[in-house]
């Protein structure tokens, strides 16, 4: 029979499935290449421990005199790791009907589910930094932007940094660069002269700025908490790598896909500990 499932099928829609929702998963990511990245692949538990290093200090010494020991305690955070995953069901007649791979498609749709499963849960984190700036109905201009670059330098924070904002939220900040809405247009900055042309905002003050649809509605006034940071101030903890697994299910003609993933996310240098955070979160108005 032409239409026939056999393992050689299967192992091709297999094979298409997971090298489309590896591929997908790990380039649609936004946030996660932008935070400090941990690997427990292999390491048996389910939690890790993050090192949180103290801040010394330096002083001058007279020749001949001893220096004095400074003291050095190492803190740590735990971040625990769970399942996130996504079942799909693909019928024969739905794949046998279709006009292009659809292995490779759902594949990719369910890498997409799990990217955007990660950074939501990154982007979560935005609200727990100790350092919180704006407000309700507070719109996203360069100045918040200056603020919070200037509260990380103060927190000793290294560069670089990053920002990560909905659509909705910085869009009031491209239209202040481009200068849109006044009577007059003056000579435009290299920002603005680039969000007007492009849409794209690019670095301001230092910070290079991301939008993502992942920064989630924090209130029922449409009021968002974006985040500008650096690498350390959160973790991802990889226990898994993406995995897919199939089952056939004779009663609705089809099989069953599952991609699942196993990892942690938690604050790190986020100022909840004795030191300083490297990360400020914003919330402003994601209404337009």
């Amino acid at each position: 029979m032409a239409q026939e499932t056999t393992s050689s099928t299967t192992s091709t829609l297999y094979a298409n499935m997971v090298q489309a929702a590896q591929y997908v998963m790990n380039e649609r990511a936004v946030i996660r290449p932008l935070v400090r990245n941990v690997n427990m692949v292999g390491t048996p538990g389910l939690t890790a421990q993050i090192p949180v290093f103290p801040t010394i200090a330096s002083a001058g010494v007279a020749d001949g005199t001893a220096l004095t020991n400074t003291e050095y305690t190492t803190l740590s955070k735990e971040i625990s790791c769970a399942e996130a995953g996504v079942m799909v069901t693909l019928t024969d007649l739905a794949r046998e009907a279709a006009t292009e791979d659809l292995a490779a498609a759902l594949g990719k749709q369910m890498g997409n589910s799990l990217a955007e499963k990660i950074d939501t849960d990154l982007a979560n984190l935005f609200s727990t930094f100790s350092d919180q700036i704006g407000g309700s109905g507070t719109e996203l201009t360069a100045d918040l932007i200056f603020q919070a670059g200037s509260i990380l330098r103060s927190n000793k924070a290294p560069g670089p940094y990053y920002g990560v904002f909905h659509p909705k939220q910085i869009f009031n900040l491209k239209k202040q660069l481009a200068n849109l809405g006044a009577n007059t247009i003056p000579n435009l900055s290299d920002v603005g002269n680039i969000a007007l042309r492009e849409g794209i905002v690019g670095v301001v003050g230092g910070v290079t700025l991301i939008e993502s649809t992942v920064v989630a509605e924090n209130d029922s006034a449409g009021n968002q908490v974006g985040g500008i940071f650096n690498e350390d101030a959160i973790a991802y903890v990889l226990k898994r790598d993406i995995r897919i697994e199939n089952l056939r299910v004779p009663s609705v003609r089809g099989e069953e896909w599952v991609a699942s993933v196993a990892y942690g996310v938690g604050g790190v240098m986020d100022g909840n500990s004795s030191r300083p955070g490297y990360g400020v979160g914003i919330t402003v108005d994601a209404n337009y």
